[in-house]
Order: C-alpha cells, then structure tokens, then sequence
C-alpha cells in the first residue's frame, strides 16, 4: 500500500481544514469584489466606507488563518502536508492582503481610480480570486481534477496579462504624465495590484502540488 494511502486511511474525520480554507477563499473572493466597487466610486469620501467594508474582510481572514495556524499545532494528523497547510494559508492571506493594500493606496495618495491600469488590473485579481476559490473547494475530496486545472490554468493566464498589463501601464504613465508625484503613487497602485495576481499564482501552485500528492 502507497504512502498516499495511508495517509487518506488515516485522515481525520473532521474536516476542519477544509472549512476553514473555504471561509479563507470565500473571504478573499468577496474581497475582488469589492475591490471593484472601490475603483468604480470616483468620489474620494464614498470611497472610504467601501475600504472600510475592505478592512473588516481582511480582519476577518487574519482571524480564519489564525485558526488554521492553531488547528495545525493542535492536529498530529492532517489532511495533506502540514507544510503545504502553512504555504496555503500564508498565500491566501497574502492575496487579501495586497488587495486591501491596493485599496488604501488609492485613498491615501487621492489617487483618482478611473484609471485605464487600476481598472483592467483589478479586474484580473478580481478573477483571479474567483479562480482560486474553485481551486480551494476542489481540494475537499479532488474529485473533479478537470474543475481544479482549468482553475490552475486560469490564475496563470491572469497572471501572465497582469505583467503586461502592468508594463503597458507604466509606459503609458511615463509617456502622458509630467507630475513626478503622480507618476510614482499610480506606479506604486499598479505594482500592488500586479502583486496580488502574484500572490494568486502562489496559492495555485501550493494547491497543485497538494493534488500532485494526494489526487
């Protein structure tokens, strides 16, 4: 009998994990959402309520990663790597994180967000999020292997038209606007936002490799 096996043989009935990963992509998918409300509202003051909303998502995940965290010192059995729970979390905690960041950058530095760059750009994290949901609630029993690497295929893709996004972004910045200041705050939202995508790439590859291991 194969490791991978054993281990199913031996995974705990409870599937707290799962639960709570799910919470985590729900969280993170909401938050692409509004995101996009966000960059839609020109109106710096109507702006900050919705980042608020933004904030509390994000509090609310710090709080389901740091169950995970406790669930995985509590449990000695666990349903695939303990390591790759670690990675998991940490990247699906990434991605919420950068996306309130790119929000807060906006109202920050007063940045208006009709902006060819931050609109195209936040609705790949956008879809990216809801990519990496599909991933994250294919893991509870990997049935649908097909569901899951058109979910892989997608972020990459996403990822991959955020760089170019990104790059097309910057020289058009360079080449229409003079204000320095203003070249270097949409410089700094375009590259948080890219990051998210990043950090979206990262997930999906954890969760490929768990599937490699236990599908």
């Amino acid at each position: 009998m194969g490791l991978n096996s054993i281990g199913k043989i031996f995974m705990p009935k409870n599937k707290v994990f799962y639960d709570l990963f799910e919470q985590v992509a729900d969280t993170v998918e909401e938050m692409g959402k509004v995101l996009q409300r966000v960059i839609s509202e020109p109106d710096y003051d109507k702006r900050a309520p919705i980042i608020k909303i933004l904030e509390d998502l994000e509090h609310k995940n710090d709080e389901t990663s740091h169950k995970i965290f406790t669930e995985l010192g509590r449990n000695f059995i666990t349903p695939f790597d303990r390591e790759d729970i670690h990675y998991l979390a940490s990247s699906l905690d990434d991605i919420a994180d950068y996306i309130y960041s790119s929000a807060k950058k906006i109202n920050f530095y007063n940045v208006n967000p009709n902006d060819i760059g931050i609109q195209k750009l936040t609705d790949l994290v956008q879809q990216g999020t809801v990519e990496i949901k599909k991933a994250v609630y294919g893991l509870r029993d990997m049935k649908d292997l097909r569901l899951i690497t058109e979910a892989f295929i997608k972020v990459n893709s996403i990822e991959n038209q955020a760089d170019d996004v990104f790059d097309m972004s910057i020289e058009r910045l360079f080449q229409q606007e003079n204000d320095f200041k203003e070249v270097i705050k949409r410089r700094e939202i375009y590259q948080v936002l890219e990051l998210a995508t990043d950090k979206c790439e990262d997930a999906a590859n954890v969760i490929e490799s768990i599937i490699i291991k236990y599908a």
